[in-house]
């Protein structure tokens, strides 16, 4: 017969058998992010990231248009999202760009030039101001800039909506168009090609094509945006990964900056010797979040803004 003693001892085994079983399932959940985070650290050569614009990736994927995009997919070295979006709601452009840098459009709604007094960002923190605290080099290459100025107005086919960085002031040294710590870091598109021949190349590069060339516009010789984007893709891609720069344990990221309409989701390609590659793909929801708390982590800076809460881009590495 069971004693009310015997009733109470087993409630504690039950009680304390639950407490086992809940210790192993939160340690299980805090080791196992870890474990995944291991690949996306031996990225230690240079972390490319190419923006497009403009597309969803319904309109991308499987397009006749984008052949060369699409034959990336099943590349060796390629892993790619399938839920990849910009933040909820998250429009124009520039916002996104300045969110890829910093987790955050610090209060700009709109594609004005850093030349508006309302779309300079003063004294906040963002990702390159991070690597260079660290002592980690970086560059951005912008087609048709002309790196004799610092490129705070637009002029077409360059848009300054696309470059991120000339919106801080302590890049542009106060918004000056004559500074030279500007023009140390935002470099003509041409010098790529030379930078990376001489691995010379930064160890953070993130670059822009042109409005004819990143998707945006409809320009010739192609007169469709899709195509022309590809092919500009087509020439730069190989050129960074026949590099030493990325053979070297480096990673390039192709994204878009946005969706045609709605939130996405959009395009995001990762290449890399530690890429998990053979078309792998996943579900999980990222946004430009993501990307910026992955950016950190390979770097070894503090999350910044809205990276502190997106899901990394880890499980995309071996």
């Amino acid at each position: 017969m069971c004693t009310t003693y015997d009733k109470r001892l087993m409630k504690l085994r039950l009680s304390f058998l639950q407490i086992i079983i809940l210790s192993a399932v939160l340690l299980s959940s805090i080791s196992t992010p870890h474990a995944s985070l291991s690949g996306m650290k031996n990225v230690t050569g240079s972390v490319f990231v190419i923006v497009m614009e403009n597309k969803s990736w319904s309109l991308v994927k499987g397009s006749n248009d984008a052949p060369y995009v699409n034959s990336l997919l099943t590349n060796p070295q390629a892993s790619y999202a399938r839920n990849y979006n910009n933040p909820p709601g998250l429009h124009p452009s520039e916002l996104n760009y300045i969110w890829m840098e910093a987790g955050s459009n610090y209060g700009i709604t709109d594609d004005n030039d850093p030349t508006h007094p309302a779309n300079r960002i003063w004294g906040q923190n963002h990702f390159v101001k991070q690597l260079e605290a660290a002592g980690i080099s970086w560059k951005t290459y912008q087609e048709n800039i002309s790196g004799t100025r610092c490129p705070l107005s637009s002029s077409y086919p360059y848009a300054a909506k696309h470059n991120p960085f000339v919106f801080f002031d302590d890049v542009t040294e106060g918004f000056n168009p004559a500074s030279k710590r500007c023009m140390s870091h935002v470099r003509p598109f041409g010098e790529l090609i030379s930078d990376l021949a001489n691995n010379t190349v930064a160890r953070y590069v993130f670059i822009s094509p042109n409005l004819c060339n990143d998707m945006h516009n409809t320009c010739a010789p192609t007169n469709n945006r899709i195509r022309q984007g590809d092919n500009w893709l087509k020439i730069v891609v190989p050129a960074i990964m026949g590099s030493t720069a990325y053979k070297k344990n480096g990673a390039l990221i192709i994204t878009w900056d946005e969706a045609s309409s709605g939130n996405g989701p959009i395009g995001f390609i990762l290449l890399s010797p530690q890429a998990k590659g053979h078309g792998y793909s996943n579900s999980i929801y990222y946004t430009h979040g993501s990307l910026l708390r992955s950016l950190e982590y390979t770097t070894g800076v503090q999350y910044l803004n809205d990276a502190k809460i997106q899901s990394d881009l880890s499980d995309l590495f071996k």
